[in-house]
């Protein structure tokens, strides 16, 4: 894209009651849930959402003196579809069973992360640019946001009409390289019964109008809203859900290199997971330092060892710096290890939860440790060593 001045580009995101964000959501409960008992817990939690079930299936391993029992685990993902409001035919967090496959961590995997070492094989990618404040891509930046405001206002009581399953697709027009405006907006929105394509219309338009800058609006006949017309069956009595099959919106929307790798449900000993935060947050640091306006970082990891077998920086031609000294900079930075990594950013607390709706990046850091991958506390560091 960076080759190309003037274009056009598109980027989705789906809401809290999405299928896939469900079970997304309650593997991450199920993952703080331990880390809330057990810290240093090992957990890899897998789920499927059907019609009026929920099925658990994967490894953990924590303390021999900490008990988590049944009814606990439970607990925590019943209550993630309490939580996104779901108690409509199909699927009500008031009559959901729950299949528990939950089971012991393998040795042969415990043994190289007992050693520091990763969790598994694998490479991740970082990204960030200046196209938004938050240092994100534009098109899953606003994707994002037009969504998670429509939940807001339908937890609020302000948009009752709607259902908590939705999706949203943005595309944007760049000129030199920036975005511009907004060239299409594509919501489609569970609704209840009673509502009218033209309130459901209406009540979009409102939020795209509030997220979106000033002057971004599409034109009329390319907002589309609900295409099909009618969507009342919707969560995952109108379709399955399972675990990591939205790794492109819990990301950069397309506009970046993902890894391969799910986020949601796996302990920071995944490097899956705690190597891409890793990445973000040094590729984010970077493009803050003033040192690229794009940057992307990949690192690759081996099982059960500790370093990184390859870091790669690359500014897209936006660098004010050698990006192939970059890399050896970042690693004296930052220790890249995985326990490194975990320590750097407090990973091993119960923070996960919130990141499995609406993107694991471009958030703000909370006061319990959450999204501590996007601080910008190495500005100064990486000014300075340049």
């Amino acid at each position: 894209m960076q080759d190309q001045p003037n274009y056009m580009f598109t980027s989705e995101s789906v809401s809290e009651g999405h299928p896939d964000k469900i079970a997304d959501q309650i593997s991450d409960a199920v993952l703080d849930l331990y880390l809330s008992k057990d810290p240093l817990a090992r957990v890899a939690c897998e789920t499927l959402v059907t019609t009026n079930r929920i099925v658990l299936a994967g490894e953990v391993k924590t303390r021999p003196d900490v008990v988590i029992k049944a009814d606990e685990v439970a607990h925590a993902a019943i209550g993630v579809a309490e939580k996104i409001g779901y108690d409509q035919l199909g699927f009500s967090f008031r009559n959901l069973a729950l299949d528990n496959h939950l089971h012991r961590q393998s040795e042969d995997i415990a043994q190289g992360v007992d050693r520091d070492g990763a969790g598994d094989q694998g490479i991740m990618f970082g990204f960030a640019c200046d196209e938004t404040e938050e240092l994100m891509p534009a098109a899953i930046h606003y994707s994002h946001r037009l969504l998670e405001s429509l939940a807001d206002a339908r937890h609020q009581g302000r948009a009752y009409l709607l259902g908590p399953d939705a999706k949203s697709q943005l595309t944007l027009i760049f000129e030199d390289g920036r975005p511009i405006g907004c060239d299409t907006v594509l919501v489609s929105h569970q609704h209840k019964a009673e509502a009218t394509q033209d309130e459901v219309r209406e009540i979009v338009r409102e939020h795209a109008l509030k997220v979106l800058p000033d002057g971004w609006m599409c034109e009329e006949d390319k907002f589309y809203i609900n295409p099909t017309g009618k969507f009342e069956i919707g969560g995952p009595h109108g379709d399955a859900g399972l675990t990591g099959r939205k790794i492109i919106v819990d990301t950069y929307g397309g506009a970046a290199c993902h890894g391969g790798g799910a986020f949601s449900g796996k302990d920071p000993t995944k490097v899956d997971r705690s190597a891409a935060y890793a990445a973000r947050y040094l590729a984010k640091n970077v493009v803050a330092a003033g040192l690229a306006k794009r940057c992307t970082i990949q690192l690759s990891y081996a099982i059960g060892v500790a370093k990184p077998l390859s870091i790669f920086v690359d500014f897209h031609g936006t660098g004010s710096v050698d990006p192939s000294k970059t890399g050896q900079i970042l690693m004296e930075v930052m220790d890249l290890s995985p326990k490194g990594i975990r320590e750097t950013l407090g990973l091993n607390k119960p923070i996960y939860q919130p990141t499995a709706a609406y993107g694991h990046f471009g958030r703000k850091p909370t006061q319990d440790g959450g999204f501590s991958w996007e601080r910008l506390d190495l500005v100064a560091q990486l000014k300075s060593s340049f």
